[in-house]
């Protein structure tokens, strides 16, 4: 039985589509976007038609004959995995533009009336972009949020004690079992919506289908192999800065397919790339981004963990605490309809100083640790001072941790409960 779970977007959703003709939401396979949709049509009191383009027969038509294939499903509409059929969007736009003109002469809201998904995010909003400049509204869908799997809304993370002390923690995340049970089984929504789900056999059938549905058409099909390779590289790398010559020799490619490889992933949304922080630093600051999996669970799968306690004592447990805690902050903004790469950065320099995240905020700087343990400790703080080189204001600065509850490290730093999140 399938369970819906409430998502922070919703609201956004809502907004978008009463300003908008057209709402596009990006986000990987699965992550819950055309449920979402179809829970939203409810509150929106629209009778919507769902078609998927992932469906051979409905793609057909509407890649032959687009014009048709609108007419035969009209508006309001939610076409699933639209990248299919790009020539949709000129066809579209005259709908929309008709509808447009009608309204400004009295006729009825053109508000709402196609919602467009996609998990190809740049091939998607480029087409987007040039057909429907003005007339969409873009959203960026992730995983489940901790946050959301307790039935809870999630504001924007913004690591203020004062402000953080007015909201209320899941305690449940005090508990580091529970949190490496968390982030072994991952984010994916059926994970948690279906009963007796194995979490293997979800991933095992995520992986084909995205080879499936996804890389096949990007790349030679005697490459999986190494594209499999290559992934699997990504993962056991994730939360840390972005060496594609090393990834390159594990999947026995060129640093050039190396780099096209990458793109595929992040387009696809399985993968973000954190960029380095630079602004009026003295010191020479590394320039590769950090890489981090949106979804631990698949990128444990991928790194072969077995189990959730094997995971927790492993090496790569730092990793993958640090990868899960990013995560949940970039959800956090996202939900909010804000992209979150124009707020994160890290620093890293040739002298091994190293911030692990930067969130840039109201024209302040939020340095943040992430330690997976309870009582992290001064030493957590010594590279905030790096960041005095800036003509930027320092706030207080953040060790993101295990802590059951916030506390204050110095006058000016705080070790704060990921629960806070």
């Amino acid at each position: 039985m399938n369970k819906y779970i409430n998502r922070t977007i919703e609201p956004v959703v809502i907004d978008i589509s009463n300003s908008f003709s057209v709402v596009m939401i990006t986000g990987s396979r699965q992550v819950g976007k055309s449920t979402l949709l179809s829970h939203i049509a409810s509150k929106l009191n629209k009778k919507m038609k769902i078609v998927s383009l992932d469906d051979i027969t409905a793609r057909t038509l509407a890649v032959e004959d687009p014009k048709l294939f609108l007419e035969t499903y009209k508006p309001p509409l939610i076409i699933d995995e639209f990248q299919y059929a790009p020539d949709l969007l000129s066809y579209i736009k005259i709908i929309v533009d008709e509808k447009k003109y009608e309204e400004l002469h009295g006729g009825e809201s053109s508000r709402g009336m196609y919602f467009l998904t996609g998990s190809q995010r740049f091939i998607s909003m480029e087409k987007v972009s040039e057909s429907l400049a003005g007339r969409v509204g873009i959203i960026e869908l992730y995983g489940l949020s901790n946050r959301e799997l307790h039935g809870e809304t999630q504001e924007v993370f913004i690591p203020d004690a004062e402000e953080l002390r007015r909201r209320e923690s899941l305690t449940h995340n005090n508990d580091l079992t529970d949190t490496f049970n968390r982030i072994f089984r991952g984010s994916f929504p059926e994970t948690y919506s279906v009963d007796n789900l194995s979490r293997d056999s979800f991933f095992d059938g995520y992986i084909k289908t995205y080879m499936e549905k996804d890389i096949r058409k990007l790349i030679n099909i005697k490459d999986e192999i190494k594209f499999m390779k290559f992934i699997t590289s990504i993962a056991v790398r994730t939360g840390q800065e972005l060496n594609l010559t090393d990834i390159g020799k594990d999947a026995e490619i060129s640093n050039p397919t190396a780099s096209s490889w990458l793109s595929i992933l992040v387009n696809t949304g399985l993968v973000v790339l954190i960029q380095p922080f630079y602004k009026n630093v003295i010191k020479r600051v590394v320039k590769s981004p950090k890489i981090y999996f949106m979804d631990t669970g698949l990128a444990s799968y991928l790194a072969k963990y077995p189990s959730p306690e094997v995971l927790e004592s492993s090496y790569y447990s730092g990793a993958i605490f640090e990868t899960y805690v990013v995560s949940e902050i970039i959800k956090s903004f996202a939900n909010k309809g804000l992209d979150p790469m124009r707020f994160l950065t890290y620093y890293r320099d040739n002298n091994k100083n190293e911030i692990d995240l930067i969130i840039e905020y109201d024209n302040r700087l939020y340095p943040i640790e992430i330690k997976k343990s309870k009582n992290p400790g001064k030493k957590a703080l010594r590279n905030f001072s790096v960041l005095s080189g800036t003509k930027m204001e320092i706030a207080d600065g953040t060790v993101l941790c295990m802590q059951d509850e916030i506390f204050p490290l110095d006058r000016n730093n705080y070790s704060i409960p990921i629960g806070y999140i």
